[in-house]
């Protein structure tokens, strides 16, 4: 997720995170483990194939094809009241069920759903639809990525080519509601600080100011199939011409006059989100959804203060190994304008360094994982149309595997990319990280259908940030500026926690928050500033790395201390990997349970 593409502009159903409460424990007596219950998976499929119904753009991304030509408006009260019924009515029905009927899977399964309804319906109660746009997750950015054929939108078939005009109609509703909710918005106080405006603004003037040639829903014109006959060619191109020019680019250009003119006069000089109506309701809602825990921000912001000492000091330790006199925080400035940390002169060096990453890492794979995926990998350049403000993200494959995971590197300019982070961002991002997890998960059939895309990211995060510091066991990090790289990202993960905890509960100005992490990580002011306009815009979900990490190298370092000799560290690994993503308290109980077993 960095960020993860399947939550773009969709955190409602990409994004389910969990609470603390643990697992029922089971009766041994009256449970069969291998004995489930039919008609309870008759319910947990139900649920999954109406939840896709329901958001057909997930069923787009998971690669199930037949909802390809339906976007529901999100932000009307009709869908609304859907998505309330829906979690409503399945929290009664899984409930029907005590937990002496259901194997102990099932009830894993029955008390992860009763969360995702739980969840759902908690965050239906706050109006984040009175701010449907940013500049980070919303639904103008993942629409662009469909409509550029790169995505998981396919455009194989004239059919496909079809169902995305039928798409765009429902998306083009979708932007009209967009300005009548943050016009609703404005007379409430709900609105989004200038500073994150401005960064919408270029992103709608991409859609508006291109000819139709070079627009980007224009591209899949460019790239049709072999097998297509000219006859299709030509209805399809001209369905595509007229489609851009008399509805596209004029829905792009009504959003963006209100956007640069009154909804940015009105938007907030205030960084956080405690200066909306319930805002520190709202971002107490935020954490129990991101990290899956009770804790309260100012929990949350003390351990940040702590790690990022502790981080330091492991900092101080690579400045002195290089030989560097000068105080940390000249040595930031030190890195980040290295030139013998960015020596490439075009984009694809930068990827074909990744490539070799993986070619490096690849024997020590072996030793450390028993589980590994079937689903295909890959690297590539993030689009231009969002390059300039992307950071590098995993985009997860298709369910069946077909559609391969894309790990994608943004190079807006090669010669000024600076290295010293990338083997701790592939590990992160690629593998062992998100596509490990999130592959295997899709992958394994002993999980029903909805948790096999279930994404809570206190775990999925979590797990990457803690597959950074696998680096030395995979053949890593030999270089000490990649090591230190590999410390500046979990710094910058512990910032996070005091960063935006500080925004959105402690007054704290973008400004401060800017300042802040220049003093004590080797970022670029710029990826800072975005940084930094992330959180704004994301309250909470930055929470998410630090606390996952911590907790899964905890459980570890419990298992190693009290199996001694019996740990196995790639058994580990198939313990945290082999049930999918889950709650971080379900994942505890789970760890415990095993080292009992093997003490």
């Amino acid at each position: 997720m960095k960020k993860l593409l399947i939550a773009a502009g969709l955190i409602a159903t990409f994004i389910a995170c969990k609470n603390e409460t643990k697992p029922t424990e089971t009766d041994s007596q009256t449970i069969n483990a291998n004995m489930p219950n039919a008609d309870f998976d008759k319910v947990l499929e139900a649920y999954y194939q109406d939840a896709l119904k329901l958001n057909p753009l997930n069923a787009t991304a998971e690669g199930d094809n037949r909802y390809n030509d339906l976007l529901p408006n999100m932000l009307s009260d009709d869908f609304m009241a859907k998505t309330k019924a829906h979690y409503t009515n399945y929290k009664e029905q899984v409930n029907a069920f005590q937990d002496a009927q259901l194997s102990e899977s099932q009830q894993l399964s029955k008390a992860i759903l009763n969360w995702e309804c739980d969840i759902n319906l908690e965050r239906l109660t706050f109006r984040e639809d009175l701010m449907p746009i940013n500049q980070f997750w919303s639904l103008p950015l993942m629409i662009g990525q469909l409509a550029s054929g790169a995505g998981s939108q396919p455009f194989n078939t004239v059919e496909d080519y079809n169902n995305w005009l039928l798409r765009v109609e429902g998306y083009l509703e979708w932007m009209a509601s967009a300005e009548a909710k943050m016009k609703e918005g404005v007379t409430k106080g709900y609105t989004l600080p200038k500073s994150l405006i401005t960064k919408v603004l270029p992103q709608l003037e991409a859609l508006t100011n291109a000819t139709t040639e070079e627009h980007l829903f224009f591209l899949p014109i460019k790239n049709f199939p072999e097998d297509f006959t000219e006859e299709d060619k030509t209805k399809l191109t001209e369905a595509y011409k007229n489609l851009i020019e008399t509805k596209v680019v004029s829905a792009n250009k009504k959003l963006l006059d209100y956007m640069s003119k009154d909804y940015l006069e009105a938007g907030r000089t205030t960084s956080g989100i405690s200066e909306i109506p319930t805002g520190l309701d709202y971002y107490a809602f935020a954490i129990k959804q991101y990290t899956t825990t009770n804790m309260t921000a100012d929990e949350i912001h003390q351990l940040g203060l702590s790690e990022v000492a502790r981080i330091s000091s492991e900092m101080e330790k690579v400045k002195a190994q290089v030989g560097y006199e000068g105080d940390l925080k000249s040595f930031f400035d030190f890195v980040r304008n290295n030139k013998e940390l960015m020596p490439y002169t075009e984009a694809q060096q930068v990827i074909d360094h990744f490539n070799n990453i993986h070619a490096t890492m690849q024997p020590q794979l072996e030793k450390l994982f028993d589980l590994k995926p079937k689903t295909p990998f890959e690297v590539r350049r993030t689009e231009a149309f969002r390059e300039a403000s992307a950071s590098a993200e995993y985009s997860p494959g298709s369910v069946d595997g077909t559609r391969p995971g894309i790990f994608y590197v943004p190079v807006p300019n090669a010669s000024e990319y600076n290295n010293f982070m990338d083997e701790s961002l592939f590990l992160h991002e690629a593998i062992p990280g998100h596509h490990y997890q999130i592959s295997l998960q899709q992958e394994n059939e002993e999980l029903p259908s909805f948790r096999k895309t279930l994404y809570y990211s206190a775990y999925g995060e979590g797990w990457a940030l803690y597959t950074e510091s696998l680096g030395k066991e995979l053949g890593l990090y030999s270089d000490p500026y990649q090591y230190f790289g590999m410390l500046s990202a979990e710094m910058h993960r512990a910032i996070r926690l005091v960063v935006d905890t500080g925004i959105h509960t402690k007054g704290w100005s973008r400004e401060q928050a800017i300042q802040y992490s220049l003093e004590n990580e080797a970022e670029s002011e710029s990826s800072i500033i975005s940084e930094v306009e992330r959180y704004m815009a994301i309250p909470g979900q930055a929470l998410s790395y630090k606390i996952g990490q911590l907790k899964i190298l905890e459980l570890r370092a419990k298992a190693e201390k009290e199996l001694g000799d019996k740990f196995s560290i790639s058994e580990f690994h198939n313990q945290v990997l082999e049930s999918g993503n889950m709650p971080l308290a379900y994942l505890e109980t789970k760890i415990n349970t095993w080292i009992n077993a093997n003490k």
